[in-house]
């Protein structure tokens, strides 16, 4: 059976559970109703905002979400995040608002799936029966048809890693790989998305999936390790580009 390895260390790990991206909005969401950022300023950097607040550029980033989907700011790609105005008749929402958005932001949930799935991929290669690999084979390809369709090419993605849980016969592991997938029907996770999820991005992930793929096949746990890691951690990388 694959043996668990020393876990890899990730980039940008929060170590206070407490620097939630929802209480990083709460805080900025107060400057802006103390009048520190007006209506149609342009935010400081993410750099800038890391520092200030002494959390990581992407704890930032889920934050300026989470302010997005409230109508707080607007992300002008390539240009920078402004204030936007209350709609008409409505008062600045209070700081608290900007807490009740559950669940854990895209990065940590990526950082989750970088070492339980990659640790789950290498047990597959051993424990792989033949059949499991037909079932993995088949979401592949209908990724692969689905590549012009977000919809249906998400949920090929999501029943490919399903499938490899599956194969390692633990339904625990499946329980745990399903509920982590299932966060990524959140509104932060959606909006994220619609930055940088782009057809470039789906093909990459497919070359990315074809080598989780031959790695099973090949029983090469290693392989499958490395192949599924460097998966996650690539979008990891894309979801930290600049603002598009």
């Amino acid at each position: 059976m694959a043996t668990i390895h020393e876990l890899p260390r990730l980039p940008s790990a929060e170590p206070d559970s407490d620097r939630s991206y929802q209480k990083l909005a709460a805080s900025i969401a107060s400057l802006i109703n103390e009048g520190e950022f007006k209506v149609g300023d342009r935010l400081p950097s993410e750099r800038a905002l890391a520092e200030r607040f002494t959390v990581s550029r992407t704890l930032v980033r889920e934050a300026i979400i989470v302010l997005e989907i409230q109508g707080a700011v607007e992300v002008r790609g390539g240009s920078g995040i402004y204030i936007c105005a209350p709609a008409a008749g409505a008062a600045m929402a209070p700081a608290s608002a900007y807490t009740l958005s559950p669940g854990p932001g895209p990065f940590e949930l990526l950082r989750a799936r970088c070492l339980i799935e990659a640790e789950i991929a290498a047990v597959a290669a051993e424990s792989r029966k033949d059949s499991d690999l037909d079932r993995i084979y088949s979401a592949l390809v209908e990724m692969r048809e689905n590549m012009h369709d977000k919809v249906a090419n998400e949920a090929a993605d999501r029943l490919f890693h399903l499938r490899i849980a599956e194969s390692t016969g633990n339904s625990v592991l499946l329980q745990m790989v399903t509920a982590v997938w299932d966060h990524t029907k959140a509104p932060i996770w959606s909006q994220m998305e619609a930055h940088f999820h782009t057809p470039a991005l789906r093909n990459a992930s497919q070359d990315d999936h074809q080598r989780v793929f031959t790695a099973l096949l090949e029983r090469d746990a290693d392989a499958a390790r490395k192949a599924m890691r460097g998966h996650i951690e690539r979008v990891i990388s894309e979801f930290a580009q600049a603002w598009r």
